[in-house]
């Protein structure tokens, strides 16, 4: 069994490092068409967006009064490794495929990690988990579409 601390930093760096990722390749692959934006995107937000996720946990975590220094540390660590690890795993399918392959690879990747994690969520909480899986995933692929096509309008009119 997974502290609460740890459990609770996994969760949200896990989640943000899926949707975030994906929006922001999806949206710098449709606005660009260059590899080396969107590595440089992912680069980014494996260490900015890491850090704030980090940080606003850590400060929610404060906020709520009730946790111990270890416990809110547990969570702000949790929190910043599983979203820098799970960020970079994205760059690994534009390493071994064209652009428009690996955003779909990575779409794969992303839905199906989240899949599994809502599954286990679901599991534990000992509700349905087809209904977690299909929110999770939906809110996701909502998030796609809108910054596809945020980096379509962009692309067109500033490229």
């Amino acid at each position: 069994m997974m502290k609460h601390s740890i459990k609770t930093g996994f969760s949200f760096g896990l989640t943000s490092g899926i949707i975030t990722t994906l929006g922001l390749m999806v949206g710098l692959h449709s606005g660009t068409r260059s590899r080396l934006v969107v590595i440089g995107g992912i680069l980014i937000i494996a260490i900015a967006d890491a850090f704030s996720d980090a940080l606003g946990i850590h400060i929610s975590e404060e906020s709520e009064n009730k946790h111990t220094t270890k416990e809110i540390w547990e969570s702000t660590i949790s929190t910043f490794l599983s979203k820098f690890v799970i960020a970079l795993t994205f760059i690994i399918p534009l390493l071994l495929f064209q652009l428009p392959k690996a955003i779909i690879v990575s779409m794969v990747w992303g839905l199906s990690l989240l899949g599994i994690f809502s599954f286990y969520i679901a599991k534990e909480q000992k509700i349905k988990p087809w209904k977690v899986i299909v929110e999770h995933i939906l809110i996701a692929i909502i998030v796609i579409i809108i910054t596809h096509h945020i980096g379509d309008w962009i692309g067109s009119t500033f490229g």
